[in-house]
């Protein structure tokens, strides 16, 4: 065989692994309007930028994520009848001690603490997740202590497709 019908030899691929430094370095910020979101779309989108899915540099095990600022958090959707029927459950660990509370209650006594509920609920359990909490910022005015750092608001990309998709049907 001559050299020229020999395949050329094969290099490995490399993947990129994110180190913590990288993380920190390409950390961004973001603001979303939660006014008239349902809950659970707004806080899975919210869990998907701070545990940094969004970005192809993507590591599983690195908080890669960016900064998240939600404001009137206490303007959240509950769909159907969820503002009655839905509860906050807790226990202060004595007998008796079992509380429940209506999520109309608790958007009345603290309107931030269900959208922290539910982004944190869908963050991953343990270390790792207690650190891309605090990435989060929650207030239920419009306004927010974070204009420094210049946030971009976050745009969804489910409201993009529905968006070009029916403006493609007209």
């Amino acid at each position: 065989m001559s050299s020229v019908d020999q395949a050329p030899a094969r290099t490995p691929n490399k993947s990129f692994v994110m180190t913590k430094a990288h993380a920190v370095a390409s950390r961004a910020w973001w603001v979303v309007d939660a006014t008239g979101k349902p809950l659970g779309r707004l806080a899975s989108e919210v869990a998907h930028v701070l545990r940094g899915k969004h970005k192809p540099q993507y590591t599983p095990h690195e908080d890669t994520g960016d900064f998240v600022v939600v404001v009137n958090a206490d303007k959240v959707v509950l769909t159907g009848g969820k503002l009655d029927k839905k509860f906050y459950y807790r226990h202060s660990g004595i007998p008796g001690g079992f509380r429940a509370e209506s999520y109309r209650d608790l958007l009345a006594r603290d309107g931030a603490f269900p959208v922290e509920k539910a982004v944190r609920g869908m963050l991953p359990k343990g270390v790792l997740g207690r650190q891309m909490i605090t990435k989060l910022k929650l207030y239920i005015t419009p306004d927010h202590p974070h204009g420094a750092q210049k946030p971009l608001p976050l745009t969804s990309p489910t409201s993009q497709t529905r968006k070009s998709s029916s403006s493609s049907n007209r």
